[in-house]
């Protein structure tokens, strides 16, 4: 049988730091990111131009915005303009 050398006590350290160094290397937008850069702009966005850009389906557009852009800190307000309910990130709360 052959021995097997211990593993470092950082090894999980260093291989979520390369794994996160990789990740910054080659990181291309998230879903997540294209919508809070839609959301930023003056006007917002309309849900069905966050289904367009992310693929998804308006009820989980509807929960990203409620969660996990929430948990990131971001204020989301939305309003009805000429119509159509119109969301926005606001100041971090």
């Amino acid at each position: 049988m052959a021995s097997r050398t211990p593993k470092s006590s950082n090894h999980k350290l260093d291989k979520a730091n390369n794994a996160a160094a990789r990740k910054t290397a080659t990181a291309t937008p998230t879903k997540l990111d294209r919508m809070i850069s839609l959301l930023s702009q003056e006007n917002g966005s309309s849900l069905e131009e966050l289904c367009t850009v992310t693929g998804w389906q308006a009820h989980s557009v509807r929960g990203a915005i409620a969660g996990a852009l929430k948990k990131k800190g971001h204020a989301i307000t939305s309003e009805k303009i000429d119509g159509v309910r119109r969301y926005r990130i606001g100041d971090p709360q």
